[in-house]
């Protein structure tokens, strides 16, 4: 049994990225504590548990309970359920701070989100990227999905002065993926049409500058170091599509890219694999 903490933000991370992850490694025998910027307890990014806010009426008051679209964009009946149970966890509900993250852990599992409120905070933590880099120094294994890449690229080790991702293999949100939910949402939720964007262009830098996938390539030692599913591979409609998602039992529409200790995936719909994948690495 390994002890595996999972940090993240006090709010606005994705639930499924989350709750999945911890579910399916504490059914698999490990020990997973969770760490939050003031030790307690945080809460997921609620458009994406309820989908509420996700449909072009979602900003009138009474009519944001009547679910169209979101029911296609928030976390599936899965995710969903466990997270209503990450919610009764003892480990979740006392968490520890960023800033009594010590050495006393196995590995480390860096979960995704992408509304800016809570995000950025996770993102941008010096506190974070620290113990970043202090895990992949100690060779300790290390998995990350989604912005939880963005966090590992941003996490630069000062004997090397480079990012820890540097000379690895890895994925993460994908420009496609990140495009594709971006100009649903920037309809469907008109009055908030940067919701699906962590980090927006500023004037003069091409589409997609700031997105996820583009942020972390410019941190690798390569641009091919990132990957991507490859058109004509198998399964390679589904994984690509955006709609279908993994389960407990069905790994066709993941996508997790292995690198000795480190591992990594794009984004809710490859979380189960991702989990088990980390779980025979540990």
């Amino acid at each position: 049994m390994a002890a595996v903490l999972i940090a993240i933000p006090e709010l606005d991370f994705d639930p499924t990225e989350v709750a999945v992850s911890w579910k399916v490694l504490s059914d698999l025998g490990h020990d997973v504590r969770f760490a939050t910027p003031e030790a307690t307890p945080a809460r997921a990014d609620e458009v994406m548990v309820t989908g509420r806010g996700l449909d072009p009426w979602g900003f009138l008051p009474g009519f944001s309970q009547l679910v169209g679209i979101g029911r296609v964009l928030r976390a599936d009946d899965r995710g969903r359920r466990a997270y209503a149970e990450l919610l009764r966890a003892p480990a979740f509900i006392k968490p520890i701070a960023w800033t009594e993250i010590g050495g006393d852990f196995d590995s480390l599992v860096l979960p995704g989100g992408h509304r800016a409120r809570g995000m950025r905070q996770y993102l941008e933590s010096a506190v974070l990227q620290d113990v970043v880099v202090n895990a992949f120094r100690d060779g300790k294994p290390v998995a990350a999905i989604c912005h939880g890449v963005l966090l590992a690229a941003r996490s630069i080790d000062p004997a090397t002065h480079r990012s820890v991702l540097y000379g690895k293999k890895t994925t993460a949100l994908t420009w496609s993926l990140e495009r594709r939910a971006w100009s649903v949402a920037r309809v469907t939720r008109f009055w908030d049409p940067g919701y699906y964007r962590t980090y927006r262009e500023e004037p003069g830098q091409p589409a997609g500058f700031m997105s996820v996938q583009h942020e972390v390539t410019r941190a690798l030692a390569c641009p091919g170091d990132f990957l991507d599913v490859v058109p004509g591979t198998p399964d390679a409609g589904i994984k690509s599509s955006g709609r279908s998602r993994d389960t407990a039992t069905d790994e066709r529409p993941a996508f997790v890219v292995e690198d000795g200790a480190y591992i990594s995936a794009r984004w809710p719909g490859d979380t189960h694999t991702f989990a088990k994948r980390f779980s025979s690495v540990l």
